[in-house]
């Protein structure tokens, strides 16, 4: 279990210094090439989940949808935790991401509202939707768990 919480709080603390970094060094909408062609660190913010969803929707209905949302991802991480973690350190450890990530980003939502992305990927004129650290942590552990129980958990 020490292990499961301090993957969480190294997610966590990664998520929100890269985050106050951003805000600190780059205006709202600045742009900083860093591979040209494929890669910018651009300060952006999103009211909505991924890809914006629900962003137009009124601000204390979507506040308490995404702190009701992740309160329920957490608990039903910790139940998992509680049966796969037990099976597996990769369960374990790709639990702890997702976990640790959904905290990054509701400690966003709560503080301002919405969530502070950077990450910006492109190909030409084509952009991924930004994104950060929080979110890759999910999107890794989220991964990291389907490819370990297709490939190596028979049960």
């Amino acid at each position: 279990m020490f292990v499961f919480f301090a993957i969480i709080l190294a997610v966590v603390c990664v998520d929100q210094a890269s985050k106050a970094w951003v805000i600190h060094h780059f205006a709202l909408h600045e742009s900083r090439e860093i591979i040209p062609g494929l890669f910018n660190l651009t300060h952006l913010t999103n009211n909505g989940a991924a890809f914006g969803i629900l962003a137009g929707q009124p601000a204390l209905w979507r506040q308490v949808f995404f702190i009701a949302a992740v309160g329920v991802a957490l608990v039903c991480i910790w139940m998992a935790q509680r049966s796969f973690g037990q099976r597996s350190r990769v369960y374990s450890a790709s639990l702890a991401l997702i976990a640790g990530g959904a905290i990054g980003n509701l400690i966003d939502r709560i503080r301002w509202g919405l969530v502070v992305d950077f990450l910006d990927f492109y190909l030409g004129q084509s952009h991924w939707p930004a994104f950060n650290a929080a979110d890759s942590a999910i999107t890794v552990g989220v991964t990291l768990f389907i490819v370990y129980n297709l490939l190596f958990d028979r049960q």
